[in-house]
């Protein structure tokens, strides 16, 4: 852990260099350019309530509900779908200079981070349309920021690592981040779990990113405050996800050079 801070450090202005021309490349030639940001899950929010509203009318504050399951689900999705190319995309950099391999997937969640704190506009924006007056539970948003950040690094490291030997990945996971967000109850109400096969619902219950936008939702919605055991399912979920990532970018990326 300090040789990975002491790098962070080390290559600071190159994570900055990065996330700048990531957030330049993504908004270029756009008129309204880091403003869609916040647009984009507000229109997205505009059509999922227009389909969805009359369907889930137990769900209360639909807007509200979708907006803070997508705002932490898409971070993830654009983290580690970043993460999953970043070493491939940075081969050329990487035969010419010696630069730690993890700073490219670390470079790529910051950037979605950075996303997802502007996206948090359109929550408030919601916020203000709605009438809708958050608990001051709406505090501890902060530590579920901070979990899914750390899962999302762990589970970029380990794709960037398994995506330069098996690039089939690279188009497998478009799927499986679909039918992950199937797994996490975004737009469907969460009552309906009770109503689903075991088998089902098991499986949901062992989806991490179900945990996360539960946090938020009950922090910034429901004024619940997050339990011990909360918080210590999202830690674990982070940390492994960190160490076992890590660690396998680590033993294998002297390797990367042979395959990229």
């Amino acid at each position: 852990m300090k040789v990975f801070i002491k790098n962070v450090f080390k290559y600071r202005y190159l994570l900055e260099d990065l996330t700048t021309r990531d957030l330049k490349v993504k908004y270029r030639r756009s008129l309204l350019g880091i403003l869609w940001s916040v647009l984009n899950p507000l229109l997205m929010m505009m059509v999922i309530t227009a389909v969805f509203s009359s369907i889930f009318k137990v769900v209360e504050n639909f807007p509200i509900y979708y907006l803070t399951g997508s705002l932490i689900f898409n971070f993830f999705g654009e983290a580690t779908n970043g993460a999953l190319t970043s070493i491939l995309g940075n081969s050329p950099l990487i035969k010419k200079v010696y630069v730690p391999k993890f700073i490219f997937p670390l470079e790529k969640t910051i950037f979605a981070f950075v996303n997802m704190l502007f996206s948090l506009l359109a929550v408030i924006i919601m916020f203000i349309i709605l009438r809708f007056v958050p608990s001051w539970t709406i505090v501890f948003s902060p530590f579920v920021f901070l979990y899914v950040l750390v899962f999302s690094l762990g589970v970029g490291f380990f794709l960037s690592a398994i995506s330069i030997f098996f690039r089939d990945v690279i188009h497998l996971y478009s799927v499986f981040l679909t039918a992950l967000m199937y797994m996490t109850p975004i737009i469907y109400p969460e009552s309906m779990l009770e109503s689903m096969p075991a088998i089902v619902s098991n499986v949901i219950y062992c989806n991490p990113m179900y945990y996360y936008v539960q946090y938020f939702r009950n922090v910034a919605m429901y004024g619940i405050v997050p339990s011990l055991k909360d918080n210590l399912i999202c830690i674990f979920c982070a940390l492994l996800s960190l160490l076992i990532g890590s660690l396998v970018l680590k033993k294998s990326q002297n390797k990367f050079i042979l395959y990229i």
